[in-house]
């Protein structure tokens, strides 16, 4: 992958990085820490629903945080674009669609 590309994605990482934190911040959830949704309702007979509505969107945004804060670690080491499971290179398309793809095509269709 040339270089450019590389340093395309890592901007797109970095930005939906700092998208999540913004968002999880909004939530009351931020500082990268999980907290007790409890927490940040006004009383515990608010509704159970809408407490768990919360705590699935911050689970999601955690997760989705987490796979971004790898991708841009293995910038760091010089593994980016590297398959975690067969070591092979991950296409440059599918990088493209998914720059925190952990698994090269191959692996993430074994997976399922």
């Amino acid at each position: 992958m040339a270089d450019t590309t590389h340093a395309v994605l890592r901007d797109q990482l970095q930005a939906e990085r700092q998208r999540l934190r913004d968002q999880l911040e909004r939530l009351g959830h931020g500082g990268g820490a999980r907290v007790d949704f409890d927490e940040n309702f006004a009383d515990s007979g608010q509704v159970t629903a809408e407490r768990g509505e919360v705590e699935a969107l911050a689970g999601q945004l955690h997760d989705t945080l987490d796979d971004i804060e790898d991708a841009l670690a293995k910038f760091d080491a010089g593994t980016y674009g590297q398959c975690e499971n067969c070591g092979q290179e991950i296409a440059d398309a599918r990088l493209e669609a998914m720059p925190a793809a952990r698994f090269c095509i191959n692996c993430a269709s074994q997976r399922r």
